[in-house]
């Protein structure tokens, strides 16, 4: 269900869309092949649905740091080569190693294949003449659970993870 700004905001039922549309609460934006059968009507199974009025949501809630958020965040990308060997080939990087000072959090955690992360080491990218493909960043939490809970490919042109703010 998207906001009335095309603005992901959870993911609701079958049902719950239908309802929604029923009651001029919503619009169909994306449908299903499948359809829907009653005495009088038929209708096609709602995939995306758009509210008709905005609806307020906090930003500043925290999205838990994962190995699994960090992939999605970095869309399966080594982001000092660009290479996407496959997740068991990719590994979570410092940015500024720990041992010197840097912290496990979204702003200082990339995804690196194997071979980047030994070529960088225990050093800076600078240090090691790398450069990063993407700054680091804290993705918007909506955006990213909703990735985690459904990964529908026709829910990933409404949710832009890496546009960040």
């Amino acid at each position: 269900m998207l906001n009335a700004t095309y603005e992901p905001l959870s993911v609701v039922t079958v049902p719950r869309a239908l309802h929604l549309v029923m009651i001029n609460r919503a619009e169909v934006v994306e449908t299903s092949d499948a359809v829907l059968h009653s005495e009088r009507l038929q209708l096609p199974v709602p995939q995306v649905i758009r509210l008709l009025y905005y609806v307020r949501v906090p930003h500043n809630l925290p999205l838990p740091l994962s190995r699994r958020a960090l992939l999605l965040r970095d869309d399966f990308t080594c982001q000092y080569c660009g290479a996407q060997p496959g997740r068991e080939h990719l590994t979570i990087d410092h940015v500024i190693p720990r041992s010197r000072g840097g912290r496990t959090e979204w702003e200082n955690v990339v995804i690196a294949c194997s071979a980047c992360n030994r070529k960088k080491g225990n050093r800076t990218p600078e240090e090691a003449g790398m450069k990063l493909l993407r700054k680091p960043y804290r993705p918007r939490f909506w955006a990213m659970a909703l990735l985690t809970m459904n990964s529908n490919d026709v829910w990933r042109k409404y949710i832009n993870i890496n546009g960040h703010e």
